[in-house]
């Protein structure tokens, strides 16, 4: 028979044992949990589909003339045949540029509709129904994944979020906002297609960042990215559209790490920013806008007239100056003669972006 002083050390060894188990417990559920390593950490799917080129699409050095290639040094012809060349033809990155990112500009093509359903004067999209415009879109899209197999194309919405006009309006910024439900309806429309959107500002006399901030819910949307039109953003006592505008590129920038920062946070899939620049005037500093590891940066060529002197500006601005990747954009019913996807996918560097107003 046990004692008493048996049975009460006992008890004590039960208790004491229950307090460790106990504290055990706390210290574990206090103690930080380790974050996952890059490798267990499941990147976010893309939220869109690029178009596969028919099965008869020819690649692009096939397409290049076997004539113009013949008896040329190799450098010569991994450039297209065309010295002046500074990357090989099909190349979307710039001469001496990097992406770090895995954003939608790394493998494909962006073909867009730019504009707002608010005007039909103000590009393509205003000026047909939604599902119209997105089966023409997907045409246009097509012909690129065609003329360039090796980068197949995205459709993407190119939707004028704050719309520059000559009113001060009520909060004195020269600007009109798309109501939340036409941002939504586009973005749903989108998203049902597997395609992407850009959401466009506009700034008048606004600020990048005050604009940026303003769209933040729609930016943090897997398929939603962010373009700016420099040429609208005025001084105070000038007004859009009768003034040219100019944007500093150190306050792109700021919008680049922002989003850089909102991506990381929401954990999105990368993204890129869009800069439109039709003219010298309308973009400064233009060396302070830099991609990061999950922004890309593409600067999109936007004047309109005769191709020839497109494509001579398109060298000037995004070429000879060049940010990471190249946009060009072309106006059904300006440009003469309006350029074909094979043409335009031949520039140097070839766009990564390629916008239809």
């Amino acid at each position: 028979m046990k004692t008493f002083t048996q049975l009460l050390l006992a008890a004590l060894l039960i208790v004491l044992l229950g307090a460790c188990a106990e504290q055990t417990s706390e210290e574990a559920e206090e103690a930080p949990k380790k974050e996952a390593t890059p490798e267990q950490k499941k990147a976010p799917e893309p939220p869109y589909q690029p178009l596969k080129p028919s099965e008869d699409a020819v690649p692009l050095k096939d397409s290049l003339s076997e004539e113009a290639l013949k008896n040329m040094p190799d450098e010569e012809a991994v450039l297209g045949g065309d010295p002046s060349r500074s990357v090989p033809a099909g190349e979307t990155l710039a001469k001496g540029a990097e992406d770090k990112s895995e954003g939608p500009l790394k493998d494909h093509r962006l073909v867009t509709y730019y504009g707002t359903p608010q005007s039909e004067n103000m590009g393509i999209l205003g000026t047909m129904e939604p599902e119209e415009l997105m089966k023409q879109l997907k045409e246009q899209a097509q012909a690129y994944s065609n003329a360039d197999p090796a980068r197949s194309a995205i459709p993407t919405i190119e939707l004028i979020t704050t719309m520059a006009q000559r009113d001060p309006g009520p909060e004195g910024t020269y600007v009109s906002k798309l109501p939340d439900e036409k941002i939504e309806e586009y973005v749903n429309l989108a998203k049902k297609h597997d395609a992407l959107v850009i959401l466009d500002i506009q700034l008048g006399t606004d600020t990048v960042m005050n604009q940026v901030k303003s769209i933040e819910k729609w930016l943090k949307h897997p398929n939603v990215h962010l373009a700016i039109d420099t040429e609208f953003q005025v001084a105070e006592g000038e007004v859009p559209g009768e003034d040219l505008g100019q944007v500093d590129g150190t306050e792109i920038q700021k919008a680049v790490e922002y989003l850089s920062n909102l991506t990381e946070k929401n954990h999105l899939p990368d993204k890129f920013v869009l800069v439109h620049q039709f003219t010298e005037h309308v973009l400064t500093n233009k060396d302070a806008i830099q991609p990061t590891d999950n922004v890309e940066v593409a600067l999109n060529f936007d004047g309109w007239g005769a191709s020839i002197d497109k494509m001579a500006l398109y060298k000037k601005y995004v070429r000879d100056k060049p940010s990471q990747y190249g946009g060009f954009k072309i106006f059904y019913d300006k440009d003469k003669p309006v350029l074909t996807p094979e043409e335009v996918v031949k520039l140097d560097p070839s766009p990564a972006v390629v916008n239809y107003q």
